[in-house]
């Protein structure tokens, strides 16, 4: 563990003990996570005693709900389920690799656009007692509303996630709200709170819902985005040392060449 990885466990630890921060999130889907990078962000969250959270790349990929088993994951997210047939393909795809009974890993899919949204009350049925709760993805949302990003705060995204929330809270279902979650998402997260609302996310960092009523909500989100551009600067200077790791063998086997091109000239002459 280097000192940028120190760094990033002592904001977790604080994350965990101060401000509610209750897991770390990955994704195989729009982040693209390779499996070192996951391994490292793996042992920062049980050094952490946290939870891992992680996004998968379909609501059908197999391969990625075998590698989440393998590497632990607490709480996989599904994208993309828009109907009741991709939510059936979810939880088929889910049982096929966990079995129909598995307890210690929470299974929720994403609500990230209208379409879903539309058909949230045909899903629903299905939804209970097979998955554990839904994460809604304003961004995606408000970009399939075709608004710009900024809208995000906007009041009919916040009454859509009140819809969703209500929804989960009659079918005893989490809910969890993504996107974007800044400085700025105060006033929204606790106007949700009072329906429900289980848990908040960045990008990276998963709190404890009621973290959003607390007077350290503020220095909670300062923590978790400290978290996040450490790990980028961290995953930049990783992929530079390798790509840099075999430069002076590079140089010495051009020099090579080069002083191999005059023979192989003369003997082509």
């Amino acid at each position: 563990m280097n000192s940028t990885e120190r760094r990033m466990l002592d904001m977790l630890k604080r994350g965990r003990d101060r401000f509610g921060i209750v897991a770390v999130k990955a994704e195989f889907e729009a982040e693209g996570t390779r499996p070192d990078e996951l391994l490292r962000l793996t042992e920062l969250v049980y050094r952490a005693d946290l939870k891992l959270a992680l996004k998968i790349g379909g609501c059908e990929a197999v391969s990625d709900l075998v590698a989440s088993r393998l590497y632990g994951a607490d709480y996989i997210i599904g994208p993309m389920v828009e109907t009741p047939y991709a939510l059936r393909k979810f939880i088929e795809a889910k049982e096929k690799t966990f079995g129909a009974n598995e307890e210690n890993t929470e299974f929720l899919f994403n609500l990230e656009t209208e379409t879903t949204l539309a058909n949230l009350e045909a899903m629903l049925p299905l939804a209970r007692g097979n998955v554990d709760g839904i994460v809604f993805g304003r961004v995606d949302f408000t970009l399939s509303r075709g608004l710009p990003r900024q809208a995000i705060n906007e009041r009919q995204i916040t009454d859509a996630v009140l819809t969703v929330a209500q929804a989960c809270a009659a079918s005893h279902l989490e809910l969890v709200v993504g996107g974007s979650v800044a400085l700025e998402a105060a006033s929204v997260l606790r106007e949700v709170r009072q329906v429900r609302l289980d848990r908040f996310e960045t990008r990276k960092v998963v709190f404890d819902g009621a973290a959003a009523e607390t007077i350290g909500f503020e220095a909670g989100i300062a923590n978790a985005v400290a978290f996040e551009l450490a790990w980028l600067e961290n995953k930049r200077e990783y992929y530079n040392t390798i790509a840099n790791e075999d430069l002076s063998r590079i140089h010495m086997m051009q020099e090579r060449q080069r002083a191999a091109r005059p023979q192989v000239l003369s003997l082509s002459a």
